[in-house]
């Protein structure tokens, strides 16, 4: 009988110490490369590599759930009480013996593993950030609250992983994860925007028109974690018909009873599969509504005469192609990897992309102007 705790805090200590020591390989890397800056200048650098590793977190977290390494390490925050797996060799050993090919195998715990400390690590940049920021906030263009909103999120994204593992990869708090991710991303771009001195010019209605699209994209990522939380990627073969029909038998009412576990139904029986046949098809339907918007969009961009505005439209478009295709590859080819890998960057790179748009673009923002004091930035 495993008697293993699900929350075992005793190497938490030693997990904070050791994302720290990671950190400290990119700040010192960042430090010396922006020797020659300011301190505005090296926030920024700082904003932009924690940016980046976010991006690379949210792609590597979709590379744990694809490779069924959510319950590589069945415990948190450690792995079954270490630090790393090296030291819960004897406890991985005998659940791969007792359950080959199962959750838990050597690969596995360290792909889970890794994640976490990529998480961590990024978490320790962030608190760097909102320290100096409080540090350095008459000399910002935006106020230390910011990075301050974003610590508290990641410490909010920690709880979410902690409950993937510990609920047994509960699907809505795998796809909520997803999302949390993702918004973790577009607050560091928000605020890696606002150090650039150059601004868009987006005319009011086609600025609403980028939020419509974001909020449309947001829906559609959710629907697309909850296809994969719910591993219904492969419900329906074939495209545009879905086994072989264009209205299969679809089960609505227990593929998005929100509040279950992993392969339940609404009624606590297991899930049947025209309920996973619903939540892919959902998915693929609102693709339609969201694929027209984000051409639409990218169409506009496109026709504006500022060329950094065209480059946008341009990079919207391509990024809505590699979707498409991504997305056909992974039903027709049977889910690769590879495939998967893609759709889930080609979404984080949406978010980066309209973020960025959105922010630079903000009503009110003047190109190179002075950062002002926080009491009127505030």
């Amino acid at each position: 009988m495993d008697t293993t705790p699900l929350v075992d805090w005793a190497p938490l200590a030693r997990l904070l110490l050791l994302a720290a020591t990671i950190a400290l390989v990119p700040l010192a890397w960042l430090w010396l490369r922006q020797r020659g800056s300011d301190m505005r200048g090296r926030l920024a650098a700082l904003t932009a590599l924690t940016m980046f590793l976010t991006f690379d977190l949210v792609v590597f977290g979709s590379f744990t759930r694809l490779t069924d390494s959510g319950l590589g390490c069945p415990d948190w925050p450690g792995c079954y009480g270490e630090v790393s797996p090296f030291g819960a060799r004897d406890d991985i050993h005998a659940a791969q013996s007792a359950t080959p090919g199962g959750p838990v195998t050597w690969s596995k715990a360290w792909i889970e593993m890794i994640h976490r400390y990529l998480a961590m690590t990024v978490g320790a940049l962030i608190l760097v950030m909102a320290v100096v920021s409080w540090t350095q906030r008459q000399r910002l263009p935006f106020s230390p609250w910011w990075p301050t909103l974003t610590l508290v999120w990641v410490v909010v994204q920690g709880l979410f992983g902690k409950y993937t593992v510990t609920l047994k990869l509960y699907p809505l708090i795998v796809t909520l994860h997803l999302l949390g991710g993702l918004l973790l991303l577009a607050l560091l771009a928000a605020q890696h925007a606002t150090f650039s001195g150059r601004r868009l010019v987006l005319g009011r209605a086609l600025r609403r028109g980028a939020w419509v699209v974001l909020a449309l994209l947001g829906v559609q990522i959710a629907l697309g974690g909850w296809v994969s939380s719910n591993y219904a990627v492969l419900a329906c073969t074939g495209f545009p018909h879905c086994n072989g029909s264009w209205w299969p038998a679809m089960d609505f009412g227990h593929g998005f009873t929100l509040l279950r576990g992993l392969g339940e139904g609404r009624d606590g029986s297991g899930l049947t599969f025209e309920a996973l046949v619903a939540v892919h098809m959902a998915h693929r339907l609102f693709a339609l509504a969201a694929i027209t918007a984000l051409l639409w969009l990218a169409w506009r961009l496109w026709r504006q005469p500022e060329a950094a505005l065209r480059r946008q439209g341009a990079g919207l478009a391509a990024l809505t192609g590699l979707q498409f295709a991504s997305g056909l590859s992974n039903v027709v080819l049977g889910w690769p990897l590879v495939a998967a890998l893609g759709h889930s960057a080609g979404a984080a790179g949406m978010v980066l992309l309209l973020t960025l748009l959105l922010a630079r673009s903000a009503p009110g923002r003047v190109a190179g102007a002075a950062p002002r004091p926080l009491a009127t930035a505030a």
